[in-house]
């Protein structure tokens, strides 16, 4: 991988990532684009750029992890449990989705949702609206919905933020709690890919690696940062509009 593809693909994780908007989806479509064939050590520099983008996770709420917050972090491992456990069991049957053509439709289809979603959404106090107040239920079913994620193109953070909508947060802790979920996910997923993958690093150029990791974290960092500001005046509606668009786009051109 050369070193402009490495950068690309950094940013690419590190904007998508954290928007509902499916980063597999994303890169996909992109290596595509530049040519990338998916080989093994391609592969291990996707585990990289996802590290990455763990880590602006904790650069951004490094205060959250004490003690002092055990109850979030119980809720977090709550909604983490069901992808967790589905897609251990069907990781092999998941694969087999990963084509341009179905990341098309669940773009157009999740964008849809998100649309009908803030059709549907009723501001007011009665609404959560802050993480460390999320009851135990909301947690569950935010994980379950999140499941939904396995499907390419639907995107984990959109699953967990319209899990975080339908079960009565705002979105900006919605997006938050969505945030946090990240963690375990990816460190869960990249972890396994690191186990499997590991040997593929002796093959591969650490100039390209490094590349793709800073610039994925920092865009990670500044993503999440600006999202959560765009979400205290602006709805999802661009993002859904976005998906659809994208996923006709991509229907009409690669389908």
């Amino acid at each position: 991988m050369e070193i402009f593809q490495a950068a690309i693909l950094g940013i690419i994780e590190g904007l998508t990532e954290f928007l509902p908007i499916s980063s597999t989806g994303h890169l996909i479509v992109v290596s595509d684009w530049l040519g990338i064939e998916q080989t093994k050590q391609n592969t291990a520099f996707e585990v990289i750029i996802q590290v990455a983008a763990i880590l602006a996770i904790f650069s951004h709420y490094k205060e959250k992890f004490s003690l002092q917050h055990l109850r979030l972090w119980n809720n977090v491992l709550i909604a983490f449990l069901p992808i967790a456990i589905i897609g251990f069991i069907f990781q092999d049957t998941v694969k087999a989705f990963f084509t341009i053509e179905t990341v098309a439709w669940f773009f157009i289809i999740g964008g849809l949702i998100f649309l009908v979603m803030e059709k549907l959404y009723v501001d007011g106090k009665h609404r959560t609206q802050d993480i460390e107040d999320l009851t135990i239920r909301q947690a569950f079913w935010i994980g379950i919905i999140q499941v939904f994620a396995l499907i390419p193109g639907t995107s984990r953070a959109g699953a967990s933020i319209v899990g975080g909508v339908m079960m009565g947060l705002d979105r900006k802790t919605a997006a938050e709690f969505s945030f946090l979920l990240a963690l375990p996910v990816l460190m869960a997923a990249s972890g396994l890919d690191l186990l499997k993958h590991y040997e593929d690093f002796n093959n591969t150029s650490w100039t390209p690696l490094m590349v793709g990791f800073l610039m994925a974290f920092l865009a990670a960092w500044l993503t999440i940062k600006v999202f959560i500001k765009f979400l205290q005046t602006f709805t999802f509606n661009a993002f859904g509009v976005y998906r659809i668009v994208f996923g006709i786009v991509l229907l009409i051109w690669f389908v």
